[in-house]
């Protein structure tokens, strides 16, 4: 009897000693990468765009197919220093006047200074008149346009994530805006040729979409995307996805 439980014990032991040894390990927990978030900022105190309730429903799509989530906002006072630090970019969609307090100026300023993204798109320019800093980021301020029309675009620049998959010309139907104060320091993607509609009056010079750094972010801006069907435009989705791929960073400039 007292054999037969020796030999067990002893059994016992070399199954768990044996279970130590050849037992694999479970593998390490990896979490998965941080989500991208961005921040939709479409506040108006001028004249509000039909358009701009399209845009965000878009935009979110366009956050879900390609891995990045979206907030949407028209309360400047979400525009602080701390709430700030959550997003990877800012699109200013269609936002028009004055849209932005003392406060939440230092904090865009902040935010820039320390790596941000900011997208605008088509009424960014026409907001915040009064700070120059903000006509600097944006890169131009709005000054008139003529009634909507057809116009041929000139794509100047291929090597943007914004542009890389437009045409060499590409003609769509828009509100074109007209530009003051241009930031000579931007890198100019997209012209349009005033010779394909009238009302144009910035010449054969006349941008329609650029970037830049700016401080020590990433801007982007678009002049297209007045209308509402330019959101679901396949086209031009696939233009303001790059535009803000470019401003979170997960998007490089092709060499």
């Amino acid at each position: 009897m007292l054999t037969h439980l020796f030999v067990t014990k002893s059994f016992v032991l070399a199954a768990f000693t044996a279970s130590i040894f050849f037992t694999v390990a479970p593998k390490r927990y990896e979490p998965p990468a941080k989500e991208k978030r961005i921040l939709v900022f479409a506040k108006t105190n001028g004249f509000h765009h039909e358009s701009i309730a399209d845009g965000i429903v878009a935009i979110q799509k366009l956050g879900a197919q390609n891995h990045f989530a979206v907030d949407s906002t028209t309360d400047s006072l979400q525009l602080s220093a701390d709430n700030l630090k959550k997003y990877s970019a800012l699109v200013f969609l269609s936002t028009t006047g004055k849209v932005l307090g003392p406060d939440q100026e230092a904090a865009l300023q902040q935010y820039m200074k320390k790596g941000g993204g900011w997208v605008g798109i088509h009424a960014a320019a026409d907001c915040e008149y009064n700070w120059p800093w903000y006509g600097k980021l944006v890169g131009g301020y709005f000054k008139s346009h003529p009634k909507q029309q057809q116009a041929k675009l000139m794509v100047v620049d291929k090597k943007h994530p914004s542009t890389e998959q437009l045409p060499d010309i590409w003609e769509r139907w828009d509100e074109w805006y007209n530009y003051k104060d241009l930031n000579p320091d931007v890198k100019v993607l997209i012209k349009i040729d005033e010779t394909s509609y009238t009302g144009g009056e910035n010449g054969a010079n006349h941008p329609m979409a650029w970037y830049h750094t700016y401080e020590r972010g990433r801007a982007f801006y678009t002049e297209m995307g007045h209308t509402k069907e330019s959101f679901v435009d396949p086209v031009y989705l696939q233009h303001i996805l790059g535009g803000i791929e470019w401003a979170m960073g997960t998007k490089k400039m092709d060499d």
